[in-house]
């Protein structure tokens, strides 16, 4: 049973390679096709009636640390001086102001549609208005540099807002000055913990000898997320700013203590850092979403009652973006199609207490909303042009 279980494992990943492989020619992202797959193991599965494990507490585990992986992969390929601020002022922007235009807007229909508090409609509206940095990154890898940049840039911060706005609606039972201290509370403390953490893993990173050290970076990385999670703190601003300062140590000689990391000899060891948690991410990010695939119930995926809320949330999203995208005198063409909810979605929808979940918000629904997107991303992606990306 091990050997058979192994052999599916290798036979499964392998296939994903070739889906990863495949994507810049048939323009087709590899989550659909593992997603799609997934669900055909479970119906051959059925079908031979072979016994499986409940494989549903395993999802968070893969996606908590895909999440991690996916955003520092992302941030270690930015640059950061002052030509990119203007870039990174509208990428964050277009991932602030339309998930909070999104989240109040479906928020205020399911209030009104199914006589919830606004609160908990809050609460499970927000999954459904962030960009998916798991989806939306390797899928924009095909793109234009600046393009490329830009939904990196946007796709993180989407994550990085989503997760703090989503976890100060569900913490706290009264919004009020109290609530709001706090909240810039833990900003600053994220911060503090960001920057000594940034500086202690960068000279562990330097200065450590011995031929395995990027496993225990990566280790420490998501120890500190977990950790900071646990607090209720926003660690994904830390993975950023982590891959941020690692990826972009040469714009940072200026100041004097990174001359001790002697930048040309470290810059050499974030290469092969990267090299080593794009692959991991590429690992984790396939057996997640081949997991969700196995995971998905025909009755859920074919739910009548459920698609035509999944039809016009998914015209929202991308009506509002492309106001937004027109708004700021970016391109619509490809940036418009990239916008697909995905991990990040489905982690916060299994995170909506019990006490604030609401019926109409349920995985039917949620599933929907995420193929759907992928599928107009796809459809985006196979017809766009390759248009350069100019910010001003």
């Amino acid at each position: 049973m091990s050997t058979t279980i192994i052999i599916t494992i290798c036979v499964l990943l392998l296939l994903a390679y070739v889906f990863d492989l495949s994507a810049s020619k048939t323009r087709v992202p590899s989550v659909i096709l593992l997603l799609a797959l997934g669900w055909m193991v479970k119906q051959l599965a059925s079908f031979t009636e072979v016994a499986l494990p409940d494989l549903n507490p395993v999802l968070p585990v893969l996606g908590t640390v895909g999440l991690i992986l996916i955003v520092l992969e992302g941030s270690l390929e930015l640059e950061l001086n002052q030509t990119k601020f203007p870039l990174i002022l509208k990428s964050s922007l277009i991932a602030l102001i339309p998930m909070l235009a999104m989240s109040l807007g479906l928020a205020w229909v399911f209030q009104q549609y199914g006589g919830y508090s606004f609160k908990n409609s809050l609460a499970n509206s927000i999954p459904l208005a962030i960009i998916s940095s798991a989806i939306a990154i390797p899928s924009a890898k095909n793109l234009l540099a600046t393009s490329r940049e830009f939904i990196t840039y946007e796709s993180s911060l989407s994550d990085i807002f989503g997760v703090i706005f989503f976890n100060f609606i569900t913490l706290n039972d009264n919004i009020g000055s109290g609530s709001v201290g706090n909240f810039f509370l833990e900003l600053i403390i994220i911060l503090i913990i960001s920057f000594i953490a940034t500086i202690g893993l960068a000279f562990f990173l330097n200065k450590i000898k011995h031929p395995i050290k990027y496993v225990p970076i990566i280790l420490m990385v998501v120890l500190i997320y977990a950790i900071s999670k646990y607090y209720h703190l926003p660690g994904l601003i830390f993975i950023l700013l982590f891959g941020l300062f690692l990826g972009n140590i040469d714009e940072l000689r200026r100041f004097r203590f990174i001359e001790n990391l002697h930048p040309v000899d470290f810059n050499k060891e974030v290469h092969k850092f990267r090299e080593l948690t794009t692959e991991i991410a590429f690992l984790i990010r396939a057996l997640f979403f081949l997991l969700f695939g196995f995971l998905i119930e025909t009755a859920e995926l074919f739910n009548t009652e459920t698609i035509v809320w999944a039809a016009v949330i998914t015209a929202s999203i991308f009506i509002i973006r492309g106001l937004f995208l027109r708004l700021f005198q970016l391109p619509l063409n490809p940036l418009l199609y990239i916008a697909p909810r995905g991990l990040i979605t489905i982690l916060l929808f299994l995170s909506v207490p019990l006490e604030q979940q609401i019926p109409l918000a349920g995985k039917s629904l949620i599933i929907q909303v995420i193929i759907l997107t992928a599928l107009f991303m796809m459809f985006g992606l196979v017809k766009q042009k390759k248009t350069a990306l100019q910010v001003r």
